[in-house]
C-alpha cells in the first residue's frame, strides 16, 4: 500500500482508504462491516471514514464496535466524521449546521457512538450559509485544542469558501482546515482538477476523494441494466438510482463506460481497477475511499493499485479521448 501525505498536515493516510456511506447500518451489518474493515485493514489501509448523518449515527455505531472488536492499537489507523446534516430524522435547527454549539455537541456524539476518546479528521460535511465561517473556525480549533480532534477539513465547499477559512485561522493563530472532501471521478472533475487548482499550492490542501467509481457506474455493472442483485435494485436505493441511471446523459456516460472497459481489457485490468487507478494519478489526492458490502469488493478495490503502472502516458490520453471532458 502506498502512503500519502495529507495536505499541509504531517499526517500519513492510505492511498486507497475505507468508507461507510450507504453502506453501513444498511446493506451492511456489524459481522459483514467487521469482515470488510479487517479486509481492507490486512491491506494496508489506515483511514475509516464515516460521518453523524450516515443511517442518522448508525454507521457510526457500527464502525465503533467493529474498531473495539478488532483490538487495532488507536495510533495504527485514522478514523473521521463529519458534522453538518444532524444525526437524527429531521433535525431541529440546533441540531444541524455549523454553529458552535451543534459542531461541539456533534463531535461529542460522534466519540460516544464511536467509542473513541478522538477523532483523528473532522469534516464540515457542507458549507453553512447561515453561520458565519469565522465562527466555525473558531469552535474547529477549540476541539482541536481540547483535544478531541487532530486535524479539521471540509467536504464539497466552494474554493473561496475555503480560502476563507484558512485566512481566518492565520490571522487569528488558530489550526486551519488541511483537507476537503470533494467528489471525483472520471466523470466529476471540474472541483478537484480546476477550482481547487490553486489552494494546493497556495494553501497546501489535501483531499480525501469521495465515489470514485461513480456509485458504482464506473464499474460497468450498469452497462445493461440493473443487476438483480445489485444495490441499485434494493428499494432503498431507489433515489440512488434515478440520480445515476435516469439523467439525460445517461445512455452517453453507459457508452463511455463501454469504451473504457474495452480499454481496460486490453491493457490488462478490469473497469473498477481502471476508474480507481486513473484517481490515483492525480497527484493532489490524498486518498480514495472505496466502499464495500462484500469481502470479495474490498480485495478486488485493493487490487487496482496493481493497475496502476499499466496507465502508461498512451493509456492516459486514451482514457481523455474517451472521455472528452478535461475541465480548462
Amino acid at each position: 500500500m502506498e502512503y500519502r501525505r495529507l495536505g499541509n498536515s504531517g499526517l500519513q493516510v492510505s492511498l486507497l482508504s475505507f468508507g461507510s456511506w450507504v453502506t453501513f447500518g444498511k446493506q451492511v451489518d456489524e459481522q459483514k462491516a467487521y469482515d470488510c474493515m479487517t479486509a481492507a485493514y490486512d491491506a494496508g489501509v489506515n483511514f475509516f471514514d464515516n460521518a453523524e448523518a450516515y443511517e442518522n449515527g448508525v454507521s457510526e455505531t457500527v464502525m465503533g464496535k467493529v474498531l473495539k472488536r478488532t483490538g487495532w492499537r488507536r495510533d495504527s489507523y485514522v478514523v473521521s466524521s463529519k458534522v453538518f446534516f444532524g444525526a437524527v430524522a429531521g433535525p431541529g435547527p440546533t441540531q444541524r449546521g455549523l454553529s458552535r454549539k451543534h459542531v461541539v455537541e456533534a463531535c461529542d456524539q460522534a466519540l460516544e457512538r464511536m467509542g473513541l476518546e478522538y477523532l483523528d479528521l473532522y469534516f464540515c460535511h457542507r458549507p453553512d450559509p447561515v453561520t458565519p465561517i469565522e465562527e466555525t473556525v473558531f469552535a474547529m480549533n477549540e476541539l482541536v485544542r481540547r483535544g478531541k480532534i487532530f486535524y479539521w477539513g471540509t467536504s464539497e465547499w466552494p474554493a473561496d469558501a475555503i480560502e476563507a477559512a484558512h485566512g481566518i485561522a492565520r490571522r487569528n493563530g488558530l489550526v486551519p482546515p488541511s483537507m476537503e472532501q470533494p467528489q471525483y471521478n472520471m466523470f466529476w472533475r471540474e472541483r478537484v482538477e480546476s477550482e481547487y487548482a490553486r489552494l494546493y499550492r497556495d494553501i497546501g490542501l489535501g483531499t480525501t476523494i469521495w465515489s470514485p467509481l461513480a456509485s458504482g457506474l464506473l464499474t460497468g455493472k450498469y452497462n445493461d441494466g440493473v443487476p438483480a442483485d445489485s444495490r441499485l435494485d434494493l428499494p432503498q436505493y431507489e433515489w440512488l438510482r434515478r440520480l445515476l441511471l435516469e439523467k439525460p446523459d445517461t445512455a452517453e456516460r453507459l457508452e463511455k463506460v463501454r469504451q473504457l472497459a474495452k480499454l481496460a481489457a486490453e491493457i490488462g485490468t478490469n473497469m473498477p481497477s481502471l476508474a480507481l487507478a486513473w484517481c490515483t494519478k492525480n497527484p493532489n489526492v490524498s486518498t480514495v475511499i472505496t466502499g464495500a458490502s462484500r469481502v470479495e469488493q474490498v480485495q478486488d478495490n485493493m487490487r487496482a493499485l496493481e493497475s496502476v503502472p499499466l496507465l502508461t502516458d498512451d493509456v492516459m490520453s486514451a482514457i481523455e479521448t474517451i472521455l472528452q471532458n478535461r475541465p480548462e
